[in-house]
């Protein structure tokens, strides 16, 4: 889980990062000792799972940067007083922590964000897409069955194990569409569903499904930045 620290307290901020160090599930992406700073990394990026944010802060304080911000991930304050909790609940705030925090607390929470992430994506994928098959009909793809789309001149080809769906549609406009922590875009004609993946090797990625294989190419210029955002363990 890539983590965001926003504190003005510098002693709290090394705390934090300490216990993200210690945690073998997390990772530190950007510290930030404001909001107004945190905003504009979270306009540019949104790759992270979850905020450690403090409240009382100059300028925006961390209530002010919830209420500002759209489709913030897993969010756990923590404070040193007790009085925005009510509000925190408001907010549904994955926990809240009162300083000085210690570990067992902070491991406590950051698995409840855990818990938390992983249900969510269960749940996406129940989710889908309706695409258009005729003039007034519409057939609904859940995003579990979609194993890659591909791109067709100015329609895209939207594969499924059992069956193709093509439509007039550009390869950004869906991939703005789909959710962005299961689709990766991995070449300029090729989305893949990262779930969907079997084996990495060299610039190509295979899918293997129903029996069938299927080998798709990695660009260079998308290879680092997926590389970055899946789960890898090395030797």
């Amino acid at each position: 889980m890539k983590c965001v620290i926003i504190d003005d307290d510098k002693v709290s901020r090394l705390v934090i990062e300490k216990y993200i160090q210690k945690t073998d599930f997390l990772s530190v992406e950007a510290v930030f000792e404001s909001p107004v700073e945190a905003m504009t990394f979270f306009r540019e990026k949104n790759e992270v799972d979850l905020i450690f944010l403090d409240i009382e802060m100059p300028e925006m304080n961390g209530v002010e940067l919830i209420e500002n911000s759209d489709n913030l991930p897993q969010v756990i304050i923590v404070s040193a007083k007790e009085k925005y909790a009510i509000q925190a609940i408001e907010y549904d705030i994955t926990a809240y922590l009162l300083k000085p925090i210690n570990y067992a607390k902070f491991y406590k929470a950051v698995v409840k964000a855990k818990d938390r992430i992983a249900e969510e994506k269960e749940h996406e994928k129940t989710k889908g897409i309706f695409i258009k098959s005729s003039s007034s009909s519409f057939i609904r793809l859940l995003y579990d069955d979609i194993l890659w789309i591909e791109a067709l001149e100015n329609y895209v080809v939207i594969n499924t194990a059992k069956e193709k769906h093509t439509i007039h549609f550009t390869m950004k406009a869906l991939l703005n569409k789909l959710p962005n922590e299961i689709f990766k875009r991995i070449h300029r004609s090729f989305i893949v569903n990262i779930d969907k993946v079997n084996l990495i090797e060299d610039n190509m990625i295979i899918l293997k499904y129903d029996g069938s294989k299927k080998s798709i190419p990695i660009a260079k210029s998308y290879k680092d930045k997926l590389l970055k955002e899946i789960n890898i363990v090395s030797k």
